[in-house]
C-alpha cells in the first residue's frame, strides 16, 4: 500500500512515521522543503493540560505522552526536555512596585512581576520543532518512507467512482492508494479539487537569539504594556542548545502561494527585539541568529480539521492545528494512520475534528 502525504511539516512527517511503523509506503510531497514553514519556525512548546475543557484535550494529552515516548525511544536528539513555565507582567509606562521580582529567573527584568506558575516539569516541555520534524521523517525513511520535492497541482481520480488515485506533481502523475492533505494554511489550495472547509493563516514573527549569559530553562508568557499603551503577549522559550526563541506580533498579512516567500513584516523584528530588551535585558543585546515569520493554520471554528474528506474515497485531511501543531502532530499522525489502515482511529475519537462539520469552500474561491 502507498499513501501520499501532501505537506512536509510536523503533521505530514508524523503521519509518515506512524504509517512506516505499519510497513506502509509513505511518500511525503513537499514544495519548498521539510519543516520550511511553521514546523521549523515555531516555539516547539508542549503542554499536557492546557487544552483541558476543550475538544482538544484528548488529542493534546495523548500527544504529550507520545512526545515523551518518542524522545526516550528514538535515539535521536531534537531538544526535548521538561521545563517550568511562568506568566509575567511588565509595563513600560508605569513604575514597578517593590519586591515584585521574587520567584523570577535572574535574567528577567527587575521590574517584571510574577503573575502565575503555568506549568511544571510534569506538565510542560519543549522540542526544537525543525529538528523534531526532520527526526521523525528520518526515522520514517529508515522504514521505507520517501520525501518527494515537488509542487502538487492536482489529483487523479478513478473514472468510474471518482476515488482519489494519486496526485499530479510537477506534471507527473504519482499513483497511490490514499492521499492526505496536510499543508498547513496552504491546504486551502486543495479546495480546488476536494470539498474542504476554508483554512486561514495567521502570521506570527519570531527571533532566535544566542546570549553570552546562561538562560535557565523557564518558558515565559509575557503580558507586556508598551510605552504607547498597546498590549502585547510575547513568548520566550530557552532551548538546550544555548539559543532562545522569542515570538510575538501577529499580523493579518495574506498567505503567499509559495511558502518560501514568507518574510517578516517591515520593522517587526526590530519591534520584537525592543520588547525583549525591556523584559529580559540579558537577551536585549544577544546575537540574532534568525529573524523570521510563519503562518499558523486555522479553521473557522478554531479546531483542527482531521479525517476523511466528505464524499471522496481515498482522500484525507489533517490541518488547522493553530498554535498547537508541534504538540499535537504525533497524536494526529498516529490517528490518521489508524484511520487509513484500520478504517477508524483507535487511539482517539476524531469526531470533533470531522471536516464535514464545516461548509466546504467553493472550488472557484481559490486560485494557485
Amino acid at each position: 500500500m502507498r499513501v501520499l502525504i501532501c505537506g512536509g511539516g510536523v503533521v505530514g512527517a508524523s503521519i509518515a512515521y506512524f504509517l512506516s511503523l505499519r510497513r506502509v509506503e509513505a511518500v511525503v510531497i513537499e514544495r519548498a522543503g521539510l519543516a520550511c514553514a511553521a514546523s521549523g519556525k515555531s516555539g516547539g512548546f508542549l503542554a499536557l493540560d492546557w487544552c483541558d475543557g476543550t475538544p482538544l484535550a484528548p488529542l493534546a494529552r495523548r500527544s504529550f505522552e507520545l512526545h515523551a515516548g518518542l524522545a526516550a525511544s528514538s535515539g535521536r536528539e531534537w531538544g526535548y526536555r521538561r521545563l517550568e513555565t511562568l506568566s509575567i507582567a511588565l509595563s513600560a509606562r508605569r513604575r514597578p512596585g517593590s519586591s515584585q521580582h521574587a520567584g523570577l529567573p535572574e535574567w528577567v527584568a527587575r521590574e517584571a512581576r510574577l503573575q502565575q506558575w503555568l506549568g511544571t516539569t510534569a506538565t510542560t516541555a519543549q522540542v526544537h520543532p525543525a529538528e523534531f520534524t526532520h527526526g521523525l521523517m528520518a526515522a520514517a525513511t529508515e522504514r521505507g518512507a520517501r520525501l518527494h520535492v515537488g509542487n502538487v497541482a492536482g489529483l487523479t481520480r478513478g473514472p468510474a467512482d471518482g476515488r482519489v488515485t494519486g496526485v499530479v506533481a510537477d506534471g507527473e502523475e504519482v499513483p497511490s492508494d490514499a492521499v492526505v492533505i496536510a499543508m498547513g494554511p496552504w491546504s486551502v489550495l486543495a479546495s480546488q479539487w476536494l470539498p474542504l472547509p476554508a483554512i486561514y493563516g495567521l502570521k506570527g514573527h519570531s527571533l532566535v537569539l544566542r546570549s553570552r549569559r546562561p538562560i535557565s530553562p523557564h518558558a515565559l508568557f509575557v503580558d507586556y504594556e508598551a510605552e504607547d499603551g498597546t498590549a502585547h503577549a510575547p513568548e520566550v522559550f530557552p532551548r538546550p542548545d544555548g539559543t532562545t526563541y522569542v515570538c510575538g506580533l501577529s499580523s493579518p498579512a495574506p498567505v503567499p502561494v509559495d511558502p518560501a516567500a514568507v518574510e517578516p513584516d517591515p520593522g517587526a523584528p526590530e519591534r520584537l527585539r525592543a520588547m525583549i530588551a525591556r523584559f529580559a535585558p540579558a537577551l536585549g543585546a544577544a546575537e540574532i541568529l534568525a529573524a523570521q515569520a510563519c503562518y499558523r493554520p486555522l479553521a473557522g471554528d478554531g479546531l483542527p480539521v482531521i479525517g476523511r474528506v466528505p464524499g471522496v474515497e481515498g482522500a484525507y485531511v489533517a490541518t488547522g492545528h493553530s498554535v498547537w501543531g508541534i504538540l499535537n502532530g504525533p497524536a494526529t499522525g498516529e490517528a490518521v494512520a489508524e484511520l487509513i489502515l484500520d478504517g477508524r482511529a483507535r487511539t482517539l475519537d476524531l469526531s470533533a475534528f470531522d471536516p464535514a462539520r464545516l461548509p466546504p469552500l467553493p472550488p472557484d474561491a481559490v486560485r494557485a
